[in-house]
């Protein structure tokens, strides 16, 4: 349409009924799909309807939503290879921190082992606000103030965030498809002052951390407040910055940390993937 000096609005008139964003796609005779529908915990929709409908129509999809990793990533991955285009969503986790990229492109046959991280940053910055004597009440709304979390922030503090995010990075890094459901799950909805108070004093502090290990044929996923001490790199990540720690058969440990991310970071991972996707 563009080619043809022709506008979106084009197709009010197209003589077709458009009822749903998957249609539009369908019709909009695009080349790339860039895709940031909030993500859907139960079911990935209806971002996972709207990148098959890109697929289908032959575009490259670039999306920053975990929900189609965890509940679509094998058929749309299959998808787009039948289709000739390309599916990436590296701005899924870590706001467009290489993740994906890198075991895609630079570690060829690396089995990963372990995952383990702080990747949900709205309760990683409610947790700092806290040691710094704020209630957790106080700690929250200062997060919806700036713009960290949502006017309902329960996929945060309970913890479905961080449950999607480790889902998506098993199903695709360790070939086990984990749904958030199936994750042992807590939140940060009961830590208190006085907790994070108390483990300051022995030298320690809470954090929200995501795993997923495997043992033997299976992949436990879990989400809870720890405690970790000064000899974690989990230790000194603060605020909204993020740290993943993978668990390799031929690197041993491999960390990566990411200080205070913001929607410039996630707008990169976007434009990497499309970048990525004409080499």
């Amino acid at each position: 349409m563009v080619e043809s000096g022709e506008t979106l609005e084009t197709l009010s008139s197209h003589g077709h009924d458009i009822k749903e964003a998957s249609e539009f796609i369908h019709y909009c005779q695009s080349d790339v799909l860039f895709e940031a529908i909030p993500v859907n915990y139960r079911d990935g929709q209806p971002a996972l309807k709207c990148i098959r409908a890109a697929l289908n129509s032959g575009m490259h999809v670039f999306s920053a939503n975990k929900g189609p990793v965890v509940f679509g990533y094998n058929e749309l991955t299959k998808l787009a290879e039948s289709k000739g285009v390309k599916y990436y969503f590296e701005s899924a986790v870590m706001d467009g921190v290489p993740v994906f990229a890198m075991f895609r492109e630079l570690l060829p046959e690396i089995e990963v082992k372990a995952i383990r991280g702080i990747l949900n940053s709205t309760t990683n910055l409610i947790i700092s606000l806290m040691e710094r004597n704020a209630s957790f009440e106080d700690a929250l709304r200062h997060a919806q103030s700036i713009g960290v979390a949502e006017t309902d922030p329960s996929g945060d503090i309970d913890g479905w965030d961080a449950a999607v995010k480790i889902c998506a990075l098993a199903t695709v890094l360790m070939n086990t498809a984990v749904r958030p459901q199936m994750v042992d799950r807590t939140g940060i909805r009961n830590l208190t002052r006085n907790n994070v108070s108390s483990a300051k004093k022995k030298g320690k502090r809470w954090k929200l951390i995501c795993e997923a290990v495997r043992t033997d044929n299976r992949v436990a996923c879990r989400v809870s407040p720890q405690e970790v001490g000064v000899d974690s790199p989990f230790y000194h990540v603060e605020n909204t910055s993020s740290i993943i720690q993978f668990e390799t058969d031929m690197l041993g440990r491999l960390s990566i940390l990411e200080e205070n991310s913001n929607l410039t970071t996630t707008a990169y991972g976007l434009f990497a993937d499309f970048i990525s996707s004409m080499k």
